[in-house]
């Protein structure tokens, strides 16, 4: 217990260190809230606790130490029903005969083939089809992890830079830090804590319009924009997995994730200063070979469009399957089921391969 009083002690002082954080946004960097892996996607992006592999560098780096032979993952992703497009790649390695591990992440979020129609109107004043050209809108972040043993817990670290960018007409380039912990209870029982942006992260913003792109901005009463630093505020992840054992062939893991922001969101509980986004995810494991899993995040509370004076809560649950055989473990997930008809929905799928002989921690 004194171990967990040391984990609770370390949340409230980044408690206190993120009120006291000035001009950041509420919403940034958002494509690093997605998620990577289905399986972690399938369980209502539940992962602080109980992640241990390659993902482990996006979801809590202190996880990697759990990796006991080197690991490649994959994933490609179609958000909103097609319209971007969200590509990672990571690989783990652990050194030191176990007892610390290194790990790169590479993702990518972009919508592309946007129409520019900047210049659809021609110098005469009449509209011209053939001027309109295409760019994307990505973002780009590089993750480099490390984890450790400390006394009785996994402690991670992570340095990411963070590359954005809109066409020709703008980009940005920020840097950031994330820690995390693992502390196993027992066999069954493990707690976890994350800590995004530990330092703030920044994205400084330069913008490039040509003259003609300005006046046509301006005639069309859109303001310039100029030169900025976009800064993102910390976000504390404590979370908690236990794991049931239903006999010699089935297994089945709960957690939860409790997502906490420094600001006011519209989330299951929320003040002023603070909101709290509970999460929850299920795995059913038959003989370690296919999985089963569930789960429920982004719980809301909003008006009903036919009744103003009624208040509704929304949830928006997720399913998934995963196959592990041999080395290779194949994972799909499907997010989105309460907006099918409105078309926001996701298909998911990871590739997990497990890579040499297996190293044993001392």
């Amino acid at each position: 217990m004194k171990n967990v009083r040391l984990m609770l002690t370390a949340l409230l002082l980044i408690t206190g260190i993120a009120i006291q954080a000035q001009e950041i946004r509420s919403y940034s960097n958002e494509f690093l809230t997605l998620g990577v892996g289905a399986r972690g996607l399938a369980m209502g992006t539940v992962q602080s606790a109980s992640v241990s592999d390659v993902t482990a560098a996006y979801w809590n780096p202190a996880g990697l130490n759990a990796v006991n032979n080197s690991q490649v993952g994959v994933m490609h992703a179609e958000w909103f029903a097609g319209i971007g497009k969200y590509d990672y790649f990571g690989f783990a390695k652990p050194i030191d005969y176990g007892n610390k591990a290194i790990g790169l992440s590479i993702i990518r979020f972009g919508v592309d083939d946007i129409p520019n129609t900047l210049n659809v109107i021609d110098p005469d004043g009449n509209v011209n089809y053939d001027n309109i050209t295409t760019f994307s809108a990505a973002d780009y972040a590089a993750i480099l992890s490390y984890a450790f043993n400390f006394r009785d817990f996994r402690v991670g670290a992570n340095a990411k830079v963070i590359h954005r960018r809109v066409g020709s007409f703008a980009k940005s380039w920020g840097f950031g830090l994330d820690v995390g912990a693992q502390y196993d209870v027992s066999d069954q029982l493990s707690l976890g804590l994350t800590i995004k942006d530990l330092t703030t992260t920044f994205n400084a913003w330069s913008f490039d319009f040509t003259e003609e792109e300005k006046a046509v901005l301006a005639l069309t009463d859109n303001v310039i924009p100029v030169s900025s630093v976009e800064l993102t505020g910390q976000r504390v992840i404590f979370g908690a997995a236990y794991d049931f054992t239903l006999g010699e062939k089935l297994g089945l893991l709960a957690a939860i994730d409790l997502d906490i922001t420094f600001d006011e969101r519209n989330t299951l509980i929320h003040s002023s200063a603070l909101s709290i986004d509970p999460h929850i995810g299920l795995e059913l494991d038959y003989k370690d070979f296919i999985y089963l899993r569930t789960g429920i995040n982004n719980i809301q509370r909003y008006l009903d469009d036919t009744d103003p004076t009624k208040e509704v809560l929304s949830i928006q649950p997720s399913l998934g399957l995963g196959i592990r055989v041999n080395r290779i473990t194949i994972d799909y997930a499907f997010t989105g089921l309460n907006k099918v008809d409105l078309g926001v929905y996701s298909n998911v799928f990871s590739l997990k391969f497990d890579l040499g002989e297996q190293t044993t921690q001392n």
